[in-house]
């Protein structure tokens, strides 16, 4: 699949179940790197409870089902990508890409977002777009004490 223009909205709890399979199969077979340090439950409790009741989450639909998400946040000194994560079965089709550029055209610069340092597919990824690497974390900061990567875009879209 290539060259997917996906629809975009905002999540609904009617999406909790759906976006939490995409988070769990994404981080499961592309960030095995960073074992998950909850288990599926308690992940689709997250979601459902949390993180879609925060009203910034939005998804990538192909063809109704959804395919990928993004988290977003506002800060007074930077937007924060909180969570971005496509479906396996629809990566390097665009629908990340869509879900960057979505984000990016509602957060106001400079735009951060972590990545952990072993995941060199979104390494790749955020650097293709534009992102830096501003600072370099040895995991004492988050859940699955993985080393990560902190990067940003500034707002003439240069890193």
């Amino acid at each position: 699949m290539t060259g997917i223009i996906p629809d975009f909205r905002r999540a609904t709890e009617a999406d909790a179940n759906a976006v939490a399979e995409v988070y769990l199969q994404s981080r499961k077979q592309l960030v095995a790197c960073a074992p998950l340090v909850h288990s599926d439950d308690s992940v689709r409790e997250w979601i459902r409870a949390k993180l879609i009741p925060g009203g910034n989450v939005t998804v990538a639909l192909v063809n109704g089902v959804v395919a990928g998400f993004v988290a977003v946040s506002f800060a007074r000194e930077s937007s924060w990508i909180e969570h971005l994560y496509v479906s396996p079965a629809y990566l390097h089709c665009g629908v990340g890409s869509g879900l960057l550029d979505h984000a990016r055209n509602e957060l106001a610069p400079p735009i951060r977002l972590y990545t952990f340092q072993c995941n060199d597919v979104a390494r790749r990824f955020y650097e293709h777009h534009g992102f830096r690497a501003i600072a370099f974390g040895d995991g004492s900061t988050n859940e699955e004490n993985c080393p990560d990567i902190l990067y940003e875009i500034s707002d003439d879209g240069q890193a």
